[in-house]
């Protein structure tokens, strides 16, 4: 009996934050919240591109650079 009783204790809790999660410190953000303009939309994913670009060829050189030190006898 204790599994079902600490079962519905955290539905109870889950129950109880997720009907505070309109209002308090949340609230302001979701209320501030819009869908982003077509501009804003493609800066950010030319943004996030150029930044996982740069990522991978940071880690492409890593990468080669260490092949390259360790095939020298």
């Amino acid at each position: 009996m204790k599994i079902i009783e600490g079962s519905e204790q955290l539905q109870r809790n889950v129950e109880e934050w997720v009907s505070g999660f309109g209002k308090g410190k949340y609230s302001r953000i979701l209320k501030m919240a819009r869908k982003p303009t077509k501009d804003e939309y493609g800066k950010v994913l030319a943004i996030t591109g150029l930044g996982i670009i740069f990522i991978g060829g940071v880690g492409f050189a890593i990468y080669y650079i260490l092949q390259i030190w360790l095939q020298i006898p």
